[in-house]
């Protein structure tokens, strides 16, 4: 099937394919583009409240209007200012940022919480919109589709993807394609060109590839790889590109860093993930914030906005725990509305003295028969589904221990969990300069030194001048 439809598409006369031409807007040069700009919008619309919705909003308004109000500068001064760029701070604790087709630019509060200055957000900022205006997502996705692969693999491949369809899960699918290295350089430039139009100094943007080559450095020592690395490739050696590139240009008159007001906005923002959202100890998941725990069964913990999965060692089963509207009863009836779902007989019992019901199903899908059992727990005004799930042949092995892990679940009692607060930065301002030991010494963090000078962008053995510094501060 894939060479027939290669050879259809190679069969498509060449004036098809000259009137799908375009002239990017960035650079001027004429390339072959499938997705037209009003497709691009449409992708980003769809996509932007599933973004919202798996990530979640910084809930600082004030940080939110501030980034906001540089991005929209900046875009205003593209040469795509009519697009509706939109421009959000996620409350994630990754390192990441990433532009959606049409103008829409995401970041995390953990990248925020790695910078130094306002010149390196704004480096940030117009490197993501320079994807935008040099249609980098579209142009892949056209070299995809002429090529039929990419995105529809993609969607295969990924079931939180495929499962909103349409525009929307093509414009999510993007997110799993790295740009290449041309693109990558196309962007920085693009960014040195935004960010020196409103005065910043371009050398930032050099500072920020620094930090992300050293944040990557420190993930491959057994941490977790920053989430740029997902959609960017290694930042190493870029930070010398734009050095030469700024060397060569002529950016006299962009001076602007505003380093100590830019800093001011992070005090007491949150470090790295927030325990209130759920975090696990040992074999026990807390959720303070929802004032449940349950036992994890041994099982792997994947802790998502929208749900909490305990995945089996194998990856052959896993119980799902969402939060549902209306009574246990009315959410069963409307899991056992959708199609090709058969749920047996509902039985009404009490967990943990909870008010629950439980009942057991079926789904047929395009991979085969899915089984499990449904627990429904009424608990704090909410109602908690419960889902264990496995293949029809797998469930009778793992559901023992499903139905230990739903039934685990009871109201979180423990006044210290109940009560526990994410790690926080916390500003000093220096009157002196102090060597990295003595600022660790005098102001200690609760996290790792080489944490702390990765958000300071210091070296462990230097020093820190006067003014603004961060540490991280909570508890242990």
């Amino acid at each position: 099937m894939r060479v027939r439809s290669l050879l259809l598409i190679f069969a498509v006369p060449a004036v098809v394919v000259a009137s799908s031409c375009a002239v990017n807007p960035a650079t001027g040069a004429r390339e072959f583009s499938l997705v037209s700009e009003g497709q691009e919008i449409e992708m980003g619309r769809q996509a932007d409240p599933v973004i919202v919705a798996q990530m979640g909003l910084y809930p600082d308004s004030a940080v939110q209007r501030y980034v906001r109000d540089i991005g929209l500068r900046m875009a205003a001064l593209s040469e795509r200012p009519d697009l509706p760029w939109t421009f959000r701070v996620l409350d994630d604790p990754t390192v990441n940022a990433f532009a959606l087709p049409g103008g829409f630019i995401y970041i995390t509060r953990g990248i925020l919480s790695h910078l130094d200055s306002e010149a390196e957000l704004a480096g940030i900022l117009g490197h993501e919109i320079g994807h935008v205006t040099a249609r980098h997502s579209a142009n892949q996705m056209s070299r995809a589709q002429l090529a039929q692969v990419g995105l529809g693999v993609g969607m295969i491949l990924s079931e939180t993807v495929r499962s909103y369809g349409g525009l929307a899960s093509q414009s999510l699918g993007l997110l799993f394609l790295k740009f290449g290295r041309d693109d990558e350089s196309q962007a920085d430039e693009l960014g040195i060109r935004y960010m020196t139009r409103m005065g910043y100094d371009p050398r930032e943007l050099a500072g920020v590839m620094t930090m992300l080559s050293r944040t990557s450095q420190l993930a491959s020592g057994g941490g977790r790889a920053p989430e740029w690395l997902s959609t960017h490739p290694d930042p190493d050696n870029r930070s010398q590109s734009i050095l030469d590139q700024v060397a060569a240009g002529d950016y006299a008159a962009a001076t602007t860093v505003e380093r100590a007001s830019f800093l001011r906005r992070l005090d007491d923002m949150p470090f790295g993930p927030n325990p209130r959202e759920g975090y696990a100890e040992g074999d026990i998941f807390h959720h303070p914030d929802l004032a449940f725990r349950m036992s994890t069964g041994g099982w792997q913990v994947n802790n998502q906005r929208a749900a909490v999965q305990f995945i089996a060692p194998g990856g052959n089963a896993a119980v799902v725990l969402t939060l549902e509207g209306g009574s246990p009863e009315a959410a069963l009836q409307d899991f056992a509305s959708q199609e090709g779902v058969a749920v047996g007989q509902a039985r009404r019992e009490t967990v943990n003295g909870l008010p629950a019901v439980r009942a057991g199903f079926e789904a047929q899908t395009q991979e085969g028969v899915l089984a499990g059992e449904l627990l429904h727990i009424a608990h704090g005004g909410n109602t908690y589904r419960l889902m264990g799930i496995a293949g029809g042949q797998d469930w009778p092995s793992v559901a023992p221990t499903a139905r230990a892990i739903q039934g685990s679940f009871q109201e979180e009692r423990d006044r210290a969990v109940l009560a526990r607060q994410p790690h926080r930065l916390d500003l000093v301002d220096l009157r002196a300069t102090l060597s990295f030991d003595q600022f660790r010494q005098r102001h200690p963090s609760v996290v790792d030194p080489v944490i702390v000078a990765l958000i300071n962008q210091v070296e462990q053995g230097g020093s820190l001048d006067r003014g603004l510094w961060k540490r991280v501060v909570g508890q242990n």
